[in-house]
């Protein structure tokens, strides 16, 4: 990964990669030619826009904020699994992050599932501790 600027890095394959402060982790959209969805860049490494708006999804255990119901769901999925119970399923929360990145601002729309949504936000330097 590499460094285009304080905001944002680049990747392989045109890929372009910046901090989300409503996740708390890295954002990474692909641009020019090649395969898979590509978006538009205007070519400014600190004052950025992509088009069209970025949409992340992904789950995660549902309590994941909660340490003491995570290790109850995970002592009762053990005690299932020993009894013979094939398929043990965690609950999953769906998640999502879906902005509008336009000259280095995040307009976060209000299908964020985080507490910035609805919210635009700059996009903030690289933390530290994660620099390469």
């Amino acid at each position: 990964m590499g460094l285009l600027s304080p905001i944002l890095r680049n990747g392989q394959d045109n890929t372009l990669i910046w901090w989300c402060p409503g996740c708390d982790g890295p954002h990474r959209i692909n641009h020019g030619s090649g395969p898979g969805p590509r978006w538009g860049w205007n070519g400014s490494v600190e004052s950025p826009t992509f088009t069209p708006s970025v949409l992340i999804t992904w789950t995660e255990p549902a309590n994941l904020h909660a340490l003491d119901l995570l290790r109850r769901d995970l002592a009762d999925a053990e005690r299932r699994r020993n009894a013979g119970e094939q398929h043990v399923k965690v609950p999953q929360a769906a998640k999502v992050c879906h902005s509008f990145v336009v000259d280095g601002q995040m307009q976060m729309l209000g299908d964020c599932t985080h507490a910035l949504a609805g919210q635009t936000v700059p996009i903030p330097p690289w933390p530290t501790q994660r620099d390469s």
